[in-house]
């Protein structure tokens, strides 16, 4: 079966060749469970004093700390899957990016630097490239016929160009 995605022919069926999965680094886990554990102890210390009057702001303290962690619990880790005809790039629920390997003209092994891309996330960078990163370390940079760059994070960066570029020709 045949499937188009964004004017481009895309077969759904193919073969896995890679898969990896790629969480989030151990500095971005630190600061969301940090500030998940600030917001909640400030709830609760405030509430503690007055429980009658301030219990709403105990209750919106919870809600912005369980939002926290449900952001982080979407945006974990990137999930990166190859195949013959495509490269699809997961990250959370609703960020899915299915490149076509014919439409990559290089593949090149990067960082993806604070410097660049001011965080990690979905990203657009100070180069003009997009960027899904999980960490500041070992990243793809992927060059289209036409369009932004686009770089991911990936333990593997070597392996992903290799296949692409055997792919690709």
């Amino acid at each position: 079966m045949i499937k188009t995605i964004n004017g481009n022919s895309i077969q759904k069926n193919d073969d896995i060749l890679y898969e990896e999965w790629v969480p989030a680094g151990k500095f971005v886990k630190a600061v969301i469970l940090f500030a998940c554990l600030l917001i909640l102890s400030l709830g609760i210390i405030i509430t503690a004093f007055r429980p009658k009057e301030l219990a709403f702001i105990g209750i919106i303290f919870g809600a912005v700390s369980l939002f926290i962690f449900l952001m982080y619990w979407n945006f974990r880790g990137l999930k990166i899957t190859l195949t013959n005809n495509q490269l699809e790039i997961a990250y959370g629920i609703f960020n899915h990016k299915r490149i076509p390997l014919n439409n990559i003209t290089s593949c090149d092994i990067t960082k993806a630097r604070f410097r660049t891309y001011g965080g990690v996330g979905i990203r657009f960078g100070v180069d003009g490239s997009w960027a899904y990163n999980t960490d500041f370390g070992e990243a793809v940079k992927l060059t289209f016929q036409s369009g932004r760059p686009f770089v991911f994070s990936t333990r593997n960066p070597q392996k992903i160009c290799t296949l692409i570029h055997e792919l690709a020709n």
